[in-house]
């Protein structure tokens, strides 16, 4: 297939198909890999770190509502 070189951009191609740019520059696109893994890495972290916290509060109420029975029993 042959592709459109699009001007001023070295890396960029076009494809006369689809019409659309393609980016052949592989460093680039190294990157572009890095940073989207990255980003969802963090989101995971975040997702966890929220959920432990869900955690956290569960335990922390249920503790709270022990002491509170253990208090009024002992009455």
């Amino acid at each position: 297939m042959d592709y459109i070189k699009v001007k001023g951009h070295e890396h960029l191609i076009r494809d006369p198909i689809t019409n659309s740019i393609i980016n052949t520059n592989m460093s680039e696109y190294k990157e572009y890999l890095y940073r989207k893994n990255f980003k969802i890495e963090e989101d995971q972290k975040i997702q966890n770190l929220e959920n432990d916290m869900n955690n956290i509060k569960s335990d922390l109420s249920e503790i709270k509502y022990l002491l509170r029975n253990l208090t009024n029993e002992s009455r």
